[in-house]
């Protein structure tokens, strides 16, 4: 009768995982795919510098608005205060932009990854021995 009555009010505790366990894990997790991502994640964001630099250079804008450039483009947040005005500038602000997306898409791809290995099986990143 307890048996029934502890399933009645949601009594999965046998399956549950404390809080705790699963933030271990996530992060346990987190760190293992980025350690994996990391020489793609890093080349990615240097290219978007180097690609801001240059843009920072052509239009005449100082090293700090450059890289500020680079990274409002980069999360595409584009306020607008600074603007790339020569075509060849507009075409790396567009190639900074993209590959902002592709960042932002493999950040979100590792964090998703994590928590899936964190609920299902144990954290261990879904590798196999």
């Amino acid at each position: 009768m307890e048996h029934q009555l502890a399933v009645c009010r949601g009594g999965h505790d046998m399956n549950r995982l404390e809080p705790k366990t699963v933030r271990r894990r996530f992060i346990e997790a987190l760190g293992r795919a980025i350690h994996v991502t990391w020489p793609v994640l890093s080349a990615t964001i240097a290219i978007q510098l180097a690609l801001g630099l240059l843009t920072g250079f052509v239009e005449g804008w100082s090293v700090g608005d450059a890289v500020y450039f680079t990274f409002i483009t980069g999360l595409t947040i584009g306020y607008g205060d600074l603007i790339p005005r020569q075509t060849l500038t507009r075409a790396l602000a567009i190639v900074i932009g993209f590959s902002g997306l592709f960042v932002t898409g493999v950040i979100t791809a590792i964090a998703v990854h994590a928590m899936r290995s964190a609920l299902t099986d144990g954290g261990s990143g879904g590798e196999r021995s």
